[in-house]
């Protein structure tokens, strides 16, 4: 039997990235989301939600530029201190002993440790007064991943590293292989 629950985030698992975003002085921050997504393949648009408030929101409004930085369980403590503190009273790498790197083609940087590093150019900002948020869609200029991660066809292999899912407040290791897909065609045929 099924029940109606009250809304929660319903639609799950969602990665738990690191976004990094730069204050107009070069100062960089770091804060969870617990929603990245693509919008898009092709063009690659990928996209993260802030609040207003956020000082994360507010950076990226001002710079026009961020990057998605996928973790692994490893530093899943600095992954939920990220999400828990505000980058306006706390430097949060220095907080963390998380590794800033400079992007190729934006400024904030990319995050040393996250094997999987996407940077992104803002072409939309998306406003949701009726939910004090803002999504931000962003061209992806350039994807760094740790070589020791790609497969033969030179896409991440998450059985080489456990990176994270966020689902009803909690976090989860993503790391069983399953198939390929559209495995049911090619086995038909």
């Amino acid at each position: 039997m099924k029940k109606v629950v009250a809304p929660y985030r319903a639609i799950f698992p969602t990665p738990a990235a690191l976004v990094t975003s730069i204050d107009e002085t070069g100062k960089p921050n770091v804060a969870t989301a617990g929603e990245a997504f693509m919008i898009s393949l092709r063009p690659l648009i990928v996209a993260v939600g802030f609040r207003f408030a956020t000082y994360t929101n507010k950076l990226i409004n001002t710079t026009r530029e961020f990057v998605v930085n996928l973790p692994t369980e490893e530093i899943l403590e600095a992954v939920d201190y990220c999400g828990s503190v505000s980058g306006r009273e706390i430097d949060k790498f220095k907080a963390t002993g998380l590794t800033p790197l400079p992007a190729k083609y934006v400024r904030p940087p990319i995050i040393k440790e996250c094997p999987v590093n996407i940077e992104c150019k803002v072409r939309d900002i998306i406003h949701f007064d009726y939910m004090d948020r803002d999504v931000f869609a962003g061209d992806t200029p350039a994807i760094h991943i740790d070589e020791e991660i790609l497969s033969e066809d030179g896409l991440p292999d998450l059985t080489r590293f456990t990176t994270i899912a966020f689902a009803s407040n909690r976090y989860y290791r993503v790391k069983d292989f399953l198939e390929h897909t559209r495995f049911t065609i090619k086995n038909k045929t």
